[in-house]
């Protein structure tokens, strides 16, 4: 495993993180083995969220019974809009969220705090005030955006440093080999995947923010259980978020590159597809789902393969190669 230190985070934080948007963690059940050997992996850091379900409660549930908190790096998030769509991004939703997230995940501090969502009626400096507060009365370490665009985070910055604050440290977009079409959910997700994010790439390229990828492996569609030849019934291997974010013929296509990357270096389709990501000049962290601990296994030896410039260009469609 590779670690990097964050600002404001006072341990490392594994390159690979734990995403816990899954069961057994969403209906609040006993995840312990899986994590336990998640951690034995290495990974030293979880991400969850206030509207994962059940998940902080199942993750809170491991922490205190390993006594690992001192030992580990938790990511959580806030102000998710409702299920009826009603913003939340206000200080006073945003506290709610945190009481509820400090008390499920057994702690009194969270060493990584987002915004779920952005709302662009809400001035970031005030998002950036409410942050400041948290993080002075030491109940989060490191704060962000989860699906901010990278304009709002520099505005929330200018914000920050015309008034001698804390700034955005860390941001969470969809970012990965799959180009996200179209939004899998609704309501403000934002990627800086595919051609058309070029510049909010190279933004994060030239100030080197840390960027925690949610879906960087296309919501399954890079896992390997999906394959290129798979395109007309896809929908029985990937679910409709899936399908709807990432389904597309682009993504065939890369998916049949990958492919035949992978056959030629004697890795998997998903080694293939992470090596991408964290070859991409920028500082890079992904947010992994599995249950098998084999798989998260050959997942991080991805961190080990170095692709050369042109195999990268040749995943993302923008060059050919003699395989």
């Amino acid at each position: 495993m590779q670690y990097r230190n964050l600002p404001y985070v006072k341990k490392p934080v594994s390159r690979i993180l734990f995403g816990t948007t899954m069961a057994p963690f969403s209906t609040g059940g006993d995840g312990n083995a899986l994590l336990d050997s998640m951690y034995d992996l290495g990974i030293n850091t979880f991400d969850a969220a206030r509207n994962y379900g059940l998940a902080e409660l199942s993750l809170g549930n491991w922490i205190e019974a390993k006594g690992h908190r001192e030992n580990i790096v938790i990511l959580s998030k806030c102000g998710h809009p409702s299920l009826f769509g009603r913003k939340r991004v206000n200080e006073a939703e945003m506290r709610k969220d945190l009481k509820k997230s400090l008390s499920y995940l057994r702690t009194d501090y969270i060493d990584i705090y987002m915004l779920h969502r952005d709302d662009l009626a809400v001035d970031p400096g005030e998002i950036v005030e409410i942050f400041n507060a948290m993080h002075a009365e030491r109940k989060i370490g490191a704060f962000g955006g989860s699906n901010w665009t990278h304009e709002r985070i520099e505005a929330a910055n200018e914000y920050a440093y015309k008034h001698s604050l804390i700034p955005f440290s860390i941001s969470s977009p969809n970012f990965g080999l799959a180009e996200q079409v179209e939004d899998p959910w609704g309501g403000g997700c934002v990627t800086i995947s595919g051609p058309a994010n070029e510049s909010a790439r190279e933004w994060y390229r030239g100030n080197q923010m840390p960027v925690v990828a949610y879906s960087s492996l296309g919501r399954g569609f890079f896992s390997g259980r999906l394959k290129s030849g798979d395109e007309k019934h896809a929908d029985q291997i990937l679910d409709s978020a899936a399908m709807r974010g990432y389904g597309y013929p682009v993504n065939f296509e890369r998916l049949r590159r990958c492919e035949a990357l992978a056959k030629k270096k004697g890795a998997t389709v998903a080694q293939i597809a992470l090596a991408w990501l964290f070859g991409q000049n920028m500082n890079t962290f992904a947010i992994v789902s599995t249950s098998g601990t084999d798989r998260m296994k050959e997942n991080i030896k991805a961190l080990d393969i170095e692709l050369k410039e042109d195999e990268i260009k040749y995943l993302d469609l923008k060059g050919r190669m003699e395989l």
